[in-house]
């Protein structure tokens, strides 16, 4: 495998990515028809997942984390039904596509390096989905819906509870399905440390246009059964017992720090941090109950929240946060953990360098923004279609990681 022979050329494809991805799922259907019933309807986020998911993988060629990385997408991907032979299909479609997308850069060279390349993920997947399969964990958990409570017009807090053990750790996430949209799973934080009764609550964020979050946030209710599937993620507790630490959450990225709050709570009474609650305005600052009492438990904690002035526009939030990060001292000292939308977090990982933190104590999920297409249209039809709107994963309504709130 020639890693600077793949980058290149997938610096070519990149610049027709829509032209190459449409071409590989038109391929995939046409020459594998069965396989169209086990993908959704709207094929738009599948794509940029498949274009993110791919981008990854490049510009990691020679991580060792890669591995590791592959194996749980593998793990994962048992959610979807992927057999061997699927696997072998995407293979001959993603090769076809790149061939056809690539134009006069591909040649046989080329058509080698991507085809181990390929070999090489296919087999790593096999590999994490197999080692999942001999553990006995299943493919998804079946967990019924207990409770659906909404705050205002946009979100819920929807309880579950899964009919067998659904193990995970304060901070991770799972994908979630629903027979309302058939095919389709989205993430969504796990909003709490494990209970004893093992339900678990997911906070949703209704999106524009987002059949998912508007499913569950407007038409599921008690009694109904969803699927979870293995959890995921690395917004999970790391700091040594006694260690400074900072939690910044904004929107649903309440879910995900709320979670690591109850560990602490538990585990570590005496704890001594910050936590920033960070909202568009008051009327979203929907955890607010639920974080004065974790404060009640955590007395060494002090909570700040932080919205626009009635009237402004929603970043006027995040300036506001980043004026309050500046009014504190020791950030060297903290560990900090922050969850919420992938443009929030960059403005707050960019602050928080800037005030001195370190950048491996900042804590985050790392989902991708899915869209990759924003090259310029190499083609007189690309052109006069234009370039698909971009559309961020957000983890925490999950994303993306789309960088994992909701």
């Amino acid at each position: 495998m020639d890693p600077q022979l793949i980058r290149s050329t997938f610096a070519i494809v990149e610049r027709r990515a829509e032209h190459a991805v449409t071409f590989f799922y038109s391929h995939l259907f046409w020459n594998n028809p069965g396989v169209r019933e086990l993908f959704p309807e709207d094929m738009v986020p599948q794509r940029d997942r498949l274009f993110a998911a791919l981008t990854h993988v490049v510009t990691h060629l020679e991580d060792p984390g890669l591995a590791g990385y592959l194996g749980h997408l593998g793990r994962d991907h048992r959610k979807f039904l992927a057999s061997p032979a699927l696997y072998a299909a995407v293979g001959e479609s993603l090769i076809a596509a790149f061939a056809h997308a690539a134009g006069s850069a591909w040649n046989i060279e080329a058509e080698k390096a991507w085809t181990e390349a390929y070999g090489t993920v296919a087999e790593l997947m096999l590999a994490g989905a197999d080692e999942a399969a001999g553990t006995g964990e299943p493919a998804w958990w079946d967990a019924d819906v207990v409770r659906h409570e909404r705050y205002g017009d946009g979100l819920a807090v929807l309880t579950l509870r899964p009919r067998r053990p659904f193990p995970y750790v304060p901070g991770q996430y799972a994908g979630v399905s629903s027979l309302r949209v058939p095919r389709v799973w989205r993430t969504y934080s796990l909003a709490n440390a494990p209970r004893e009764d093992g339900t678990i609550d997911l906070h949703v964020s209704r999106i524009p246009g987002g059949a998912m979050s508007t499913a569950l946030v407007d038409e599921t209710g008690p009694g109904e059964t969803l699927r979870l599937s293995a959890p995921g993620g690395g917004l999970t507790a790391r700091t040594p017992s006694g260690g400074l630490r900072t939690y910044v959450c904004a929107g649903t990225g309440w879910a995900p720090v709320k979670a690591l709050l109850e560990e602490a709570a538990a585990a570590e009474p005496e704890l001594a941090g910050r936590l920033f609650v960070v909202a568009r305005t008051k009327e979203f600052l929907y955890g607010r109950e639920e974080a004065e009492l974790l404060r009640t438990h955590l007395p060494g904690l002090r909570v700040t929240y932080i919205t626009a002035a009635p009237g402004r526009r929603r970043d006027q939030a995040t300036e506001r946060l980043v004026h309050a990060l500046r009014a504190c001292e020791q950030w060297p000292a903290h560990d900090v953990y922050l969850a919420g939308p992938p443009g929030f977090l960059t403005e707050v990982v960019e602050a928080l360098e800037e005030l001195g933190t370190d950048p491996a104590r900042i804590h985050h999920d790392t989902l991708p923004a899915v869209s990759r297409f924003t090259s310029r249209p190499s083609t007189a039809a690309e052109r006069l279609l234009g370039q698909p709107q971009l559309r961020w994963h957000n983890p925490e309504a999950r994303v993306p990681r789309e960088p994992r709130g909701a």
